[in-house]
Order: C-alpha cells, then structure tokens, then sequence
C-alpha cells in the first residue's frame, strides 16, 4: 500500500496529510463509501456529530478489519454543546456511535458566536481535559479565525481545519496559523467542485497527465497542507488517494497559487448561523 505522508503536530503526534471527508454522505452510504476509501489506502477518515453518519463511519472501521492503532479517526463537537456537561455528552457519543474508546482529533466545529457568544471558550478548556483523560489524542479547532484563537488558554490547538482551495486560498490566515504552531487542515479541497472547472487547472492537468482533482490535491500536499478530499464515487475516491507519484514544479505551483480570489464557498466563521 502506498506510504501516505505524515505531518507532525505540535503536540508530538502525527497526523497522515491525506484524510477522507465525509460531509454530506448520509449514513445510509457512508459505510460503504468508507470501506471503499479504506482499501484504497486512506487510514485517516473525517466525520463530526453533525454529519449524521457517525454511526455508519463506526460499522465501516469495524468491517474493515484494520487494526485501530493504523487508522487516524477525527470528529467534531456540534456548537449547541459547547458547554462542558454538554461536551461531555459530546464526546462520549460520539466515541459510541463510532464504536471506539478513543479519538485521533477532536475538534470544535465552530467558534458560534452568532448564536452561542464565546462558550467555544468553554468547550476548549473541555477538550483538554478529554485529552488529558485519554478520550482524544490530540484535540483542535475548525472555522476558527485569529482572534477566537486569541481568546483561548492553556493548550494552543494542534489542528485548525478551514476552508482552503486554489481560488480561495486563505494565504494570510495560513501563515498566521504557521506562526502559531498550528497545522492547517483544508475542507473543501476542490472548491465543493468549483476548481474543477478551471481552465488554467485543466491546462496544468493535461501537462502532468493527471486528473485536476489530483492536481489540485497534490498543490494541497505540497504546500505542507493536511488535505480531506471526499467524493462518494469508487474511481473518484481511487484517483483522489493516487497524487504521490508525481510532483507539481513550481512554474506550476506558482500558476495555481496566482488563481487565488474570494471564491469562498462555504460560510464566514464570523457571519454563519449554524
């Protein structure tokens, strides 16, 4: 099976850069579609409490018959849990819907402070304590911005997972990040589909005799990036695991790296009602 590079967390772990996301497949699919991903080659599988597919993600880990300590498991704590019983309740549901007794990464799903103020305060000193009780590895953040990470004590997080593509690139807050130790994973890889149809990524493509999914995912890796693609299609999640034989030079990363724009296709942590 093929290596899949690891990036080492500050807190000592290491994380394998190539994840599976599973946002938007229901629990109905899902099992297979992971099972599909897992002989593949991808050890590191995505979920959280609000995709609703816990459950199926727990059956395909379990149906896989890969032994534990060779997967990396990452879910999410919903924002109306931030508070700490209620993040309790969080984190041990979703360890039993998964059918484990630990966690890889735990991470906050949302600052929320539309709706919920700054209880994401609350829910981090929680989180250290689930990591210090062995609940989780490593424990982070997702959508969460400089000042919200400003707000935190204790533990900086190992992970803050935000939106990243080549038309929305986040350069600014990926350096800041950098600067602070904390790993960057990107959701929404490919854009939710939208940088597929970019013609300057279709011209790098057809130079490399890849696929631009696979383009775009190696840009990914090789700016240090912990990528999740997701596709629910068998060959779409083959070709998308299948991006370490080849290498993009950088003529090529600089031509994706100049498509940068405000193509944000997800919500602004800022502004989203979730």
């Amino acid at each position: 099976m093929t290596q899949v590079p690891a990036i080492q967390l500050s807190d000592g772990t290491s994380i394998p850069q190539i994840g599976f996301g599973t946002w938007r497949i229901p629990d109905s699919k899902v099992t297979g579609v992971v099972l599909a991903a897992l002989e593949a080659g991808y050890r590191h599988i995505d979920t959280a409490a609000i995709y609703g597919n816990e459950r199926g993600v727990g059956r395909a880990i379990a149906a896989s018959g890969i032994p534990r300590d060779e997967l990396y498991i990452t879910t999410k704590l919903w924002n109306d849990a931030h508070l700490t019983a209620d993040a309790r309740r969080g984190i041990e549901n979703s360890l039993m819907r998964l059918g484990l007794d630990r966690l890889d990464l735990y991470l906050i799903h949302w600052p929320a402070t539309l709706q919920y103020g700054d209880s994401y305060i609350e829910a981090w000193d929680a989180l250290q304590q689930f990591k210090a009780e062995g609940l989780t590895r490593s424990i982070g953040v997702s959508n969460f911005l400089p000042h919200h990470l400003d707000a935190l004590s204790g533990e900086t997080p190992a992970v803050d997972q935000i939106e990243v593509h080549p038309t929305f690139s986040q350069r600014a807050l990926r350096d800041e990040l950098t600067r602070r130790g904390i790993t960057i994973q990107s959701y929404s890889p490919l854009g939710s589909g939208a940088d597929l149809r970019n013609r300057e990524l279709a011209r790098i493509a057809a130079r490399n005799s890849k696929s631009v999914s696979q383009v775009i995912i190696r840009w990914h890796l090789q700016h240090g990036l912990v990528v999740l693609p997701k596709s629910q299609t068998p060959i779409r999640v083959r070709e998308n695991f299948d991006v370490l034989d080849f290498e993009l030079d950088a003529h090529a990363m600089s031509r994706i790296d100049a498509l940068d724009g405000d193509n944000r296709v997800g919500w602004h942590p800022d502004t989203a009602r979730l």
